[in-house]
């Protein structure tokens, strides 16, 4: 099978003159060689597309390919994971990971609460503030903990992410807003512990594959899974394997995840972070479908390293997912040219 790559290449946005923390959620080329040597050790051949302008530009020069590996994370705008996907599915070409609704919907941490928070998904009480004006609507005690509603990778976290006093709430909103140009998620403040949560699959084929606990260590951020925490998370976390069979809390986490993954429609694999309240009641914090694939790096690998998948067949199975899907399409397909033929049969008779 051919399969195209897309992507968005750190390296290229620095040599435009973005910023570390600009770019922080785009990926290294190793990233791109891992994917690559796996999906060829599979067999399939690779063409390496790049960002949405790369593949807008070789679409519409003819280029064509029978699946796309997509993790590119677009540059602007709470639409920007959905691009890619937007886009492929125009030309009618097959991707792997979710789609434009899921990918625009996750990205708004207040808008994926709202529809988890609906369904029943346990998550703590939350307000989107777009301006000072909105501070009043806070309708729960501090401690609050804040953060910019469409960004990943810790951006924006920091150890003042957490609001003791109803009167600092402001201040830091107001930071967060100019600083990010776009609303901050105020949430209550969950002390316990954190887990992160892998899973492959897509609707009633979705499993939980592993589950890691975030332990921090001296010298990290305290408190928070910060951005400067997860750029250097090699020296400063603890990524704990935890057993859900031998731990109720745990247990409960990954049912949690596996509840939201379902309910928001999310495809072939990713992540979704639980963390527990001051009572040790899990409750989902976000949700992550286009989750790094860097094999020594990003959080899904790590869960698969520990769990003794190797990062091949973490390859092996997104992409087995997708064709699971593509092959379902197809199907639907000729379900439909085979009646539209037969009523034009009927129709001329």
């Amino acid at each position: 099978m051919k399969v195209g790559l897309t992507y968005d290449l750190r390296a290229e946005y620095l040599a435009l003159g973005y910023n570390d923390q600009e770019t922080a959620e785009f990926d290294r080329v190793d990233t791109i060689e891992a994917i690559e040597q796996s999906l060829q050790a599979l067999g399939h051949s690779t063409e390496r597309i790049g960002n949405v302008m790369n593949l807008a530009r070789q679409l519409v020069s003819g280029n064509r390919w029978e699946m796309v590996f997509n993790i590119a994370e677009g540059l602007r705008g709470f639409g920007r994971e959905a691009q890619v996907p937007a886009l492929l599915e125009a030309y009618d070409i097959p991707y792997t990971f979710s789609d434009p609704l899921v990918m625009s919907l996750s990205l708004h941490k207040g808008h994926t609460k709202r529809v988890i928070r609906d369904a029943g998904v346990p998550t703590p009480d939350f307000l989107v503030v777009e301006n000072g004006r909105q501070i009043g609507r806070v309708g729960f005690e501090p401690p609050y903990f804040v953060k910019p509603v469409a960004e990943g990778t810790g951006k924006g976290i920091t150890p003042a992410s957490i609001i003791r006093r109803a009167e600092d709430l402001g201040p830091r909103c107001a930071e967060l807003i100019d600083a990010y140009h776009q609303p901050v998620l105020v949430e209550a403040f969950l002390p316990g512990r954190e887990f992160t949560v892998g899973l492959l699959g897509t609707g009633a084929e979705a499993v939980a594959i592993g589950i890691i606990e975030v332990r921090l260590r001296a010298g990290a951020e305290p408190l928070v899974y910060s951005y400067q925490n997860k750029e250097n998370c090699e020296e400063l976390v603890d990524y704990r394997r935890v057993d859900a069979a031998e731990d109720d809390t745990v247990q409960k986490a990954a049912a949690i995840a596996m509840q939201a993954w379902q309910v928001l429609g999310c495809r072939d694999a990713g992540r979704i972070d639980i963390r527990c309240d001051i009572q040790g009641n899990p409750q989902f914090m976000e949700v992550n479908p286009l989750a790094g694939m860097h094999p020594e790096h990003s959080d899904l690998p790590i869960i698969c390293r520990q769990i003794g998948m190797p990062y091949q067949t973490l390859i092996e199975k997104i992409i087995a997912s997708a064709r699971r899907r593509m092959i379902s399409d197809q199907s639907k397909r000729v379900c439909v040219q085979i009646v539209e033929s037969r009523r034009m049969a009927a129709g001329a008779v």
